[in-house]
């Protein structure tokens, strides 16, 4: 099953997130099949390529609880 979910980059206590289509099999900061956006939580700095996050929905991908709550707070802001 293909999940939608956060990939951790940056240094201890200064972290940004990818947000990635990945197996839900494998590890969290394993490699992506596709990257589709970027959240850092620092600066609330979100970009997301909503059309590809809708077609891999369609393709039977599954939001995480976070993504879903970055997507929707992207979405009311357009």
């Amino acid at each position: 099953m293909l999940k939608i979910r956060l990939k951790r980059l940056g240094r201890k206590k200064r972290a940004s997130y990818r947000i990635i289509v990945i197996d839900s099999k494998k590890r969290r900061d394993g490699k992506a099949l596709e990257e589709i956006g970027f959240y850092n939580p620092l600066t609330k700095e979100t970009k997301l390529n909503i059309e590809s996050i809708k077609s891999r929905l369609q393709q039977g991908a599954q939001l995480t609880p976070i993504v879903k709550f970055l997507m929707d707070k992207t979405l009311n802001h357009q």
